[in-house]
């Protein structure tokens, strides 16, 4: 079996928005959720800090390809639409995020 690539990167929630932002994935789309999954995404988790509002996210995905490739998806460019209202964007409607580079990790 091939490594897992590690993706870490953050967004940015517009003010009072947190509340709506969590509502909104409890649960996700169940068809988000497979087509995350269908696209070799695994351990996907996103973190809140409520002092500045910014959003962590991790994923574990099986290639850059397919995590790339995600963003082509019909109900990707949906999810991205309802969630405009919500956090800070691009003008494809993606969220704007800025990639972390891993310093460390332990199995």
């Amino acid at each position: 079996m091939n490594e897992m690539i590690r993706k870490a990167f953050v967004m940015q929630l517009l003010p009072g928005q947190a509340d709506e932002y969590r509502r909104r994935h409890d649960p996700i789309w169940p068809e988000l959720q497979a087509t995350l999954t269908s696209h070799g995404v695994r351990n996907y988790s996103i973190f809140h800090d409520r002092e500045s509002d910014r959003l962590f996210a991790y994923a574990e995905t099986e290639s850059e390809e397919l995590w790339q490739s995600i963003a082509q998806t019909e109900v990707c460019r949906r999810w991205w639409a309802y969630m405009k209202p919500l956090m800070l964007t691009n003008p494809d409607d993606s969220p704007q995020s800025t990639g972390l580079v891993e310093v460390f990790h332990i199995d």
